[in-house]
C-alpha cells in the first residue's frame, strides 16, 4: 500500500477513492508505483469487443477531513497544527513522520527533486500537495489550506 493511500484509508475514504489517487499518483510519477504482478500475458490476438453505452459519473463520496483532523487534534495530548505542518498531520493519522517516510511520500507524489534536498521545502510542498490530492479525491479541505 502506498504511504498516500496509507493517509486515506486513516481519514475514512473508500477503496475507489483510494484506487483512483494511485492511479492518479501512477499517472504522475510512474517510478514511483510498481508495475502490477497479476498481468497475465497471452499471445492469443485481441478480441474486439461491442461499444458499451457511456456510464454516468459516479459521485464521490465526501469525506470531512477537517473535521476528522480537528477531532484528532483535539484528543492528542500534544499541541499539532495539521493546517500547517505535515509533520503534525502524520503524527495525527498515526503515520510515521520521519524525514525518511516524508521523502517516501514527497517521492511517491512527484515533488520536484531540487525541493527533496531541502527538507523545509519539501515539508511545505507536501502538506500543500497532500491536501490538494485529498481534495481531488472528495476530502473536504478548506479552500484557504490549498493556496
Amino acid at each position: 500500500m502506498s504511504m498516500f493511500s496509507g493517509i486515506m484509508e486513516k481519514l475514512g475514504f473508500n477503496k475507489s477513492a483510494q484506487q483512483t489517487a494511485n492511479a492518479s499518483i501512477a499517472a504522475a510519477n510512474p517510478q514511483s508505483v510498481p508495475p502490477p504482478t497479476d498481468v497475465k500475458i497471452t499471445s492469443a490476438a485481441p478480441q474486439a469487443t461491442p461499444p458499451s453505452a457511456p456510464t454516468a459519473p459516479t459521485a464521490i463520496p465526501v469525506v470531512d477531513v477537517m473535521g476528522q483532523l480537528d477531532k484528532l487534534a483535539a484528543a492528542s495530548s500534544q499541541p499539532l497544527n495539521w493546517k500547517t505542518s505535515i509533520v503534525d498531520m502524520l503524527k495525527l493519522l498515526g503515520i510515521d513522520s520521519s524525514l525518511t517516510a516524508r521523502k517516501t511520500l514527497a517521492t511517491e507524489l512527484g515533488c520536484p527533486p531540487e525541493k527533496l534536498g531541502d527538507s523545509a521545502q519539501m515539508n511545505m510542498w507536501l502538506h500543500k500537495t497532500v491536501l490538494e490530492k485529498l481534495a481531488q479525491n472528495g476530502g473536504n479541505v478548506p479552500k484557504d489550506l490549498l493556496h
